[in-house]
């Protein structure tokens, strides 16, 4: 069987299990002699192939003869950039036309065949990747920015960007605000632009939508040498019924499951993958290793996690079969994310890999030695559920409602949390996060800054959805770009400012990054009476402490006593409300004097004035810069 040469593989994969990587010789592969194509069919009863360079007439694979179920074949004609297809007669005769799985581009829509393709690049970010470990490291500052790409930004005319267009604005655009991140909702090949890419067919090519592979190596490059770490989002829960891609691929639900209870999703109607299959398996981990080495990203979100681990996710009664106990546990899937974060950490032990997972699973951020998925974050979902209804009660209500606001610091170190305000909470009529705020103009802007204040400040790292960096007033939708022209507005211009400073801030200051994962890390600040609408709490790192206060309310505090662990000047190095941000200017001239008189358990304390609708932050003088 051939193979290619250790040396045309990215060097993380050189020493790879086989098993790990099929795209080593499944797919199209360009060789001195041609093109050598694989597929796995081990139920076919003939596979074809179709393509531009055979006229689309059938020419015959042979089987390999080693009961893999892959068939070969060699095309000394075909070139790059060839379009293909794998004609499947399943054991009834019937025949369909497949696009490749492996395949490494596809056509531009509306076509769907594969297309032979090198991935051959010069990066130029080998300056990123020496130093991405450091970077990081669970102890450094973390800020996403999370992007569709098709709606970010558009040309005049409404057509899409190109991959290496996209490159040099957001890598301006991240670096201006000082995002450390960017994520992009998912790229892999999808049939149904409508459906945001989280219906994979090619997955192992990027969306042709925004340009060749290489065009997406530049882009991911660009952000690099700008300093920016990029976040594949990837979807290893199910998979689209399209007749040309991965569905019954063979004849047979060779992909999936053969029984509707277990292979069929009713909430997405969409197919569910058999972890239970190790070609499956390889396939999904495969995919994974494959995107990390060829196109350097630094981390992959796992899409749906709680739709793999649970058999009766969004299912009633009869749609779902129970485990061999008796319960509703995916125990295969949870044996294949557990491999599947073993194999990419070996690989790749300085990028992370994050799970989308919203029930209280225990352990999905926890080495799988230990008993845990082996992911290295979550997405925490009670949070942003928790934080985003409170924040839509009107002011007047939220007095009788401290706990929902308080509730995340009893659980916020049971996980390695990720706070992702994301698309999902700006789609299907929830309204943008500005409209969504109660009041009038000026208070849904505090309001909103509030938020970014309280969640800044939270213990936990940081994702923000495209158009909330400047408050977005529509709801997103995929068709149109965002409203880039609300930037000249002042307010709007504020919340970028604030962003901007915050991000600044969590940088600048480890007491709000280097312990986000640490009990140690967080204690709630006494205040002297009950004031329901108010957080007070101080966050500690690398031997610096930061105070903050939040007022949900639009009344001001104007004398409120804190307790503090240090006497002498503490410095307000955040203010939601000042002037510039497009605030009532209300503060404290710079910073409060701590006076060594005690409050609860704290040896010193303050007496400040608390703006209204706000984000107090304040650092010791003595630390900090």
């Amino acid at each position: 069987m051939y193979s290619p040469p250790a040396t045309t593989l990215p060097t993380a994969l050189r020493a790879l299990p086989q098993h790990y990587g099929p795209f080593r010789t499944q797919g199209a592969h360009i060789d001195d002699a041609g093109v050598r194509f694989s597929v796995w069919a081990p139920n076919a009863g003939q596979v074809c192939l179709i393509g531009s360079f055979n006229g689309w007439q059938p020419q015959p694979m042979q089987r390999e003869g080693d009961g893999s179920g892959r068939w070969r074949l060699h095309v000394p004609q075909a070139r790059h950039g060839d379009l293909y297809k794998y004609r499947v007669r399943d054991q009834h005769g019937n025949e369909v036309d497949k696009a490749d799985p492996y395949a490494t581009r596809s056509e531009p829509a509306p076509g769907n065949a594969s297309q032979v393709w090198a991935l051959d690049y010069a990066w130029g970010d080998a300056a990123w990747m020496a130093e991405r470990g450091r970077r990081q490291a669970l102890d450094q500052p973390m800020s996403v920015y999370e992007v569709h790409l098709g709606s970010w930004q558009r040309r005049e005319d409404g057509h899409f960007l190109g991959y290496a267009e996209i490159g040099q604005r957001l890598a301006a655009h991240c670096q201006a605000l000082g995002f450390t991140h960017v994520e992009l909702m998912p790229l892999a090949e999808h049939p149904f632009y409508g459906s945001w890419g989280y219906q994979t067919s090619g997955y192992y090519a990027p969306t042709s939508r925004y340009g060749t592979p290489q065009e997406l190596m530049q882009l991911v490059d660009t952000l690099h040498q700008h300093g920016i770490g990029v976040i594949f989002d990837w979807v290893g829960s199910h998979f689209p019924s399209d007749s040309h891609a991965l569905a019954r691929f063979d004849g047979t639900a060779l992909y999936e499951h053969e029984d509707p209870r277990r292979g069929f999703h009713p909430q997405w109607n969409s197919l569910i993958f058999n972890y239970s299959r190790y070609e499956v398996r390889d396939f999904l981990v495969g995919n994974v290793l494959f995107w990390l080495a060829y196109y350097h990203f630094d981390a992959v979100r796992v899409d749906a996690v709680s739709s793999m681990l649970y058999l009766d996710f969004a299912r009633s009664a009869g749609e779902w079969l129970a485990n061999e106990q008796g319960g509703h546990e995916n125990w295969e899937a949870v044996q294949f994310l557990q491999q599947l974060n073993r194999a990419v950490y070996a690989a790749f032990p300085d990028v992370h890999m994050i799970a989308e997972e919203s029930t209280a699973w225990a352990g999905v951020s926890r080495p799988v030695h230990s008993g845990g998925l082996g992911f290295g974050m979550k997405w925490n979902m009670g949070w942003m559920n928790d934080t985003l209804r409170y924040f839509e009660r009107p002011h007047i209500h939220r007095r009788w409602h401290e706990g929902e606001i308080r509730f995340s610091a009893a659980y916020a170190f049971n996980e390695n949390f990720v706070l992702a305000l994301s698309h999902d909470e700006v789609v299907y009529g929830k309204g943008s996060l500005l409209a969504r705020q109660p009041g009038d103009e000026w208070q849904r802007f505090a309001g909103l800054r509030l938020l970014y204040g309280y969640m800044w400040a939270h213990p936990g790292k940081k994702l923000l959805f495209m158009g909330g960096e400047f408050g977005q007033e529509r709801e997103w939708h995929h068709e149109r770009a965002l409203d880039w022209q609300l930037w000249q507005r002042p307010l709007h211009a504020g919340v970028a400012r604030w962003v901007r400073d915050l991000n600044r801030a969590l940088r600048e200051h480890p007491a709000l990054h280097a312990r986000d994962f640490e009990s140690a890390g967080f204690e709630w600040a006494p205040l002297e009476g009950h004031h329901p609408t108010v957080l007070a709490f101080l966050r500690h790192g690398a031997g610096e402490s930061v105070l903050v206060l939040c007022n949900f309310t639009p009344e001001p505090v104007p004398r409120l006593r804190v307790g503090l662990p240090l006497a002498g000047r503490w410095r307000e190095i955040l203010n939601g409300d000042a002037a510039i941000y497009g605030g009532s200017g209300m503060g404290n001239l710079g910073g409060v004097e701590a006076q060594r008189q005690p409050l609860a358990h704290m040896p010193a304390s303050a007496q400040l004035a608390l703006p209204p609708l706000c984000a107090l932050v304040l650092c010791h003088a003595d630390a900090g810069n």
